[in-house]
This record gives C-alpha cells, structure tokens and sequence, in this order.
C-alpha cells in the first residue's frame, strides 16, 4: 500500500504525518514539487522481463510521457531477492544524492520507498505498482527496496545520460528506519 511518512530530520522517530490516503499523499508531496499520481499497472508481464519487454508494455504510457515533458532517456530498473547486485545496488541508492535532473519512476511491479529531505522535514513515501512519482531536480533523497528488493519500476529522464548522482556525504540514512519491504521480508 502507497504511504507518506513525515518526519523532522534531526527526529526520525517524531512523526509529523502518516497517512495512506493517496489523495492526502499527493497533495503534501505537492507542496514540496513533487507529483504523485496513481494509475494503472497492469500490461501482463512475464516473470524476470527485461527492459525491453517493459517498455513495450507500457509503450503508450511511455510515449505520452515523452511527449508532455521532453524525456530523453528511459529505462527498467528491476531487481528481485535473488539479484547477484542487490546489496550493492541498494548501498548505492542508499546514499543520500540529487540529480541536475527530474528523476520519474512509474511502478509497475513491487515496492520500494523514497525518502526525500526538504526543508528540515524528511517525507518517507513508499511506492507500490501503480504508483508515478516525479522528483524534481536537486531534491536531496535517498532509495530502499529493503534487504529482499522486489520492484520494477520505469526511469525517465530530460537527459540522455539517464540516473546520474551527485552524492551528498551525509549519512542521514543510516539514521532513518530502513525499508522492509513486506513482499519478500518478515517485519
């Protein structure tokens, strides 16, 4: 279920807002310039599919994006319990880091959370299937599928160099519950 945690940022365990309501969630996350949209996941798809097979699923979906708002790069992101690269890839998204870029992921498959930090408050959102966040430019967050990661979810990007960071340093994360992500992990 898609959910929006608020928190202070030096008080990870004081918590400003938790709600499920999706229209809640997209008008707090509007505050802050982020869009959060719910439509729907559900082009069959065959375990393990690949990029190309995503993306032609969701081709319609895909093209009007591109057209509205100029993405140049699109791209899969998938990665399940048994990735050989799942600690790894989570370490990296882990890190607190911006992008010069809007970051758009649409699930299509699975859970995973964002945490953005703007204006001393942490908004924890966790993203199911269905789910379209766009985050805009230089909004410092971080990303965690859990230990057991299972998600796929569609990338665009205005650029054509796609995901590229800028990490910030700060340790933050640590400091924040971690995702557990209740499709492949015991709470």
């Amino acid at each position: 279920m898609s959910h929006l945690t608020v928190t202070p940022d030096a008080a990870p365990g004081e918590i400003l807002l938790a709600t499920a309501d999706h229209a809640r969630i997209a008008a707090e996350l509007a505050t802050i310039g982020v869009t959060f949209e719910r439509w729907t996941a559900s082009a069959p798809l065959a375990p393990g599919a690949g990029q190309a097979e995503v993306l032609e699923a969701y081709k319609a979906d895909v093209e009007r994006l591109r057209a509205a708002h100029g993405y140049q790069s699109v791209d899969v992101v998938r990665m399940n319990p048994d990735h050989p690269d799942r600690a790894a890839m989570r370490a990296k998204f882990l890190a607190e880091h911006v992008h010069a870029d809007d970051e758009v992921r649409f699930f299509v498959e699975g859970q995973g959370a964002f945490y953005l930090r703007v204006g001393g408050k942490v908004y924890c959102v966790i993203c199911e299937a269905g789910d379209l966040i766009s985050v805009p430019k230089n909004t410092t967050h971080w990303f965690d599928a859990g230990d057991r990661p299972l998600f796929c979810a569609i990338r665009m990007f205005t650029t054509p160099d796609g995901w590229v960071a800028t990490f910030t340093g700060d340790a933050i994360a640590t400091r924040f519950p971690a995702f557990v992500n209740p499709l492949t992990e015991a709470a």
